[in-house]
């Protein structure tokens, strides 16, 4: 049975179009874009340019490169420099991380893209602390605002795993889901199987012939070899599904960042075990992957500065004769071998391996710097054929004195091309399709999204959505006196286990007087829209398409749904409206919490000094054998510096519930007058006298101009 990749994103991608044609239809940079194809004409190159002191070159021209394939100069069809920003998200003073944003934008995806791999199949557990710091500070300390990053553990076990997200909150809860589960090592195995025998006797069932090229040569057998060699071929399974998934990926360098403790396979030797061909060739389908979909894999070795004689205080004495390799020869060349593997894979991608290392800062300045500043390089293969044949990759820079590094080579793909899926019921353009399916979110349509869950009807909650659309660039067609133009949005919750839920699809027809089509430029397109999903992990896919240009956008909406039915204390999103709300002309409904609301709920997070702010918000109690008791609800506005500039509360009693299960509604308004202009912080809060933990609370950061 094939092993799943345990990222649910490969399996979700793959499936969105098909699954969202059954759903119903309700009413109504200097650097380059990143762009998601299924399928290229040209060949992909990334190019990373140095001094002679090491330093990363950005001022070279299409001039001053020479490509070629399998030594033959190939015409430069596609040439850009990127030079990307590494940008931080603000940090308040009072605040000891920064505030999660509760809208999510498509504006800010000019940054790197990291695809980090906890090889847990690979990694022993005494490792895994290792491995989460190393991860950790990666995300802490090197993710920028602008990028985006997904989490895979080769385990197999999806719900470990993190979408691509910007979120750092939802990856570095995915990297403490880490687990180690590497098999012990190759020579202790070996040295127990031997003991266990009685010696190195032909009549030892674990010595035996088992070197296919010299029969004569006896060798103590590893037991656990056949299960080595099954997970040693699932990683590198995962890691050509994984760089396949990439390949549609175009604009950008992906990173592929594997944190792994290597494979004990000699990759320059088929015969070194039983089991050795097929795991090298696992490697070259691994590596012809990453080749082909212009991957660079960084190998990060977590044992860090180390001999690989750990595992030796768990022998009880080796053997003397290397031959039978249970001895501490044997066990240095395996750790030897590990590493090497680990180099393999990533010099042969256009990356580096990072090992003896137990500082792990200048290897990720490095790795954050190679993926900031380079070129990408594009041509037409001189061949398209599917023979798997290898073709190797040149870059030359004309300039002296500079150094330049990138893939060496690419496979061809084998056998027939892959079909798209022909069913497309709902008729959606292709560029549609292609929003639907990116992992990550796509610019061409600019639009930011809010959500937040109410309790619905059990056991589903009620997800409200707010999509608002910049109209500056919309192109408009005159018609009967009307400026007209379609809208056309689809929302699609992906399950964290892959699993692609019922969505909507709004088609929203705009038509607009003359008169007023200015404002409508100025001040946006909103479309409200909802969802009913049961309690769990989400990532809410909304894609859009605006007929008069083309274009299409998409934005990834990662939601926690709880289960409010349950909860003793729960809190649903808060609701944010305004009086401006009404100036951008507004189309569907928000579900349940539509009558509660003053006025739409929007996605904006900017407002002027003249607004009033009205927030939407209910609390759940789930205590019904408890006495009557109050409920202080609460609204605090905090400055960037710390001070208090607005608050408010109003106490609840439980009597209002007549002891069943329900929520509060609370529903306080916050003028903007008094503020000056800069940044602040909206906290809600519940507390009841009921219970003994904390309160529950939410944050809105919102700029007041």
């Amino acid at each position: 049975m094939r092993q799943r990749i345990p990222l649910a994103l490969v399996l979700a991608t793959t499936a969105l179009v098909a699954l969202t044609a059954q759903q119903g239809t309700p009413p109504v940079p200097s650097s380059p874009a990143v762009t998601f194809r299924a399928e290229v004409s040209f060949v992909e190159v990334d190019a990373l340019v140095t001094d002679a002191k090491g330093k990363l070159v950005d001022n070279l021209t299409q001039d001053d490169f020479e490509i070629l394939e399998d030594g033959k100069p190939q015409p430069i069809s596609v040439f850009t420099q990127v030079n990307l920003p590494v940008t931080r998200p603000d940090q308040l003073l009072f605040a000891s991380a920064p505030i999660e944003p509760d809208v999510q934008v498509n504006s800010r995806v000019d940054g790197r893209v990291y695809m980090i791999v906890l090889d847990s199949l690979h990694t022993d557990a005494l490792s895994a602390a290792r491995v989460k710091a190393a991860a950790r500070q990666f995300i802490e300390r090197r993710l920028g605002d602008n990028d985006v990053a997904a989490v895979v553990h080769t385990s197999g076990r999806s719900d470990l795993g993190q979408e691509f997200t910007n979120n750092r909150r939802l990856l570095l809860a995915s990297i403490d889901r880490f687990v180690g589960e590497k098999l012990r090592s190759e020579t202790l195995s070996r040295l127990d199987a031997y003991n266990r025998g009685g010696g190195a006797t032909e009549s030892n069932p674990s010595v035996g012939r088992t070197n296919p090229v010299n029969s004569n040569r006896l060798s103590v057998m590893d037991p656990e070899e056949m299960e080595r060699g099954h997970k040693a071929r699932r990683m590198l399974g995962q890691l050509t599904q994984l760089s396949n998934f990439l390949a549609g990926l175009h604009g950008r360098r992906k990173a592929l960042v594997l944190i792994s403790e290597g494979l004990t396979y000699d990759l320059s030797d088929p015969w070194s075990k039983l089991d050795s061909s097929t795991v090298i060739d696992g490697v070259r389908d691994a590596i012809g992957a990453a080749t082909r979909a212009n991957v660079s894999i960084y190998a990060i070795d977590p044992r860090g500065l180390a001999t690989g004689m750990a595992d030796a205080i768990e022998a009880d004495g080796f053997v003397s004769d290397m031959s039978l390799n249970v001895g501490l020869q044997s066990m240095m060349s395996e750790f030897q071998v590990s590493q090497n593997s680990l180099r393999t894979l990533a010099e042969e991608t256009g990356g580096f391996a990072a090992v003896n290392r137990n500082d792990y800062k200048d290897v990720f300045d490095r790795l954050v710097a190679e993926n900031s500043t380079y070129y990408v390089l594009g041509y037409n293969p001189p061949s398209t054929k599917r023979d798997g044949k290898y073709h190797k990759i040149t870059v030359k820079v004309k300039r002296p004195g500079l150094k330049v590094r990138s893939r060496r080579g690419y496979a061809a793909p084998s056998g027939k091309a892959p079909t798209r899926n022909a069913a497309n019921p709902m008729n959606l353009s292709p560029a549609m399709r292609e929003a639907m399916n990116s992992p990550i979110p796509v610019a061409g349509l600019p639009m930011r999204v809010f959500a937040a869950p109410f309790k619905g009807t059990a056991p589903n909650a009620s997800v409200a959505l707010s999509v608002e659309f910049e109209a500056k660039d919309f192109k408009f067609t005159e018609e009967g006196g009307s400026l007209k133009n379609l809208l056309d949005m689809v929302v699609t919750p992906v399950e964290q286990k892959g699993t692609v839920r019922p969505g909507k699809r709004s088609k929203v027809t705009l038509g607009f007087k003359p008169e007023v089509i200015e404002q409508v430029r100025a001040k946006g397109i909103r479309v409200l829209s909802s969802l009913e999903l049961p309690p769990g992990r989400y990532q809410i896919r909304v894609s859009a398409s605006e007929e008069g240009s083309g274009r299409t956008g998409s934005v990834l909406y990662d939601l926690n749904v709880p289960d409010f039915g349950k909860l003793p204390l729960s809190m649903s999103g808060v609701a944010l409206t305004a009086q401006s709300a009404t100036d951008a002309p507004t189309m569907g409904s928000e579900g349940l919490i539509a009558p509660l609301m003053p006025a739409p709920t929007i996605a904006t997070r900017e407002f002027q000094r003249n607004d009033v702010l009205a927030l939407f918000a209910e609390v759940y109690e789930n205590q019904p054998g408890a006495q009557s008791h109050k409920i202080q609800l609460s609204t605090t506005v905090r400055a960037a510096d710390g001070r208090t500039v607005f608050q408010a509360s109003e106490e609840r009693s439980s009597t209002e519930l007549q002891a069943g299960r329900g929520g509060y509604g609370y529903t306080p308004q916050i003028p903007l007058k008094d503020l000056t202009p800069g940044t602040y912080v909206i906290h809600v809060e519940a507390r009841s006298s009921a219970g003994k933990g904390a309160g529950i609370g939410r944050d809105i950061q919102i700029v007041v101009k």
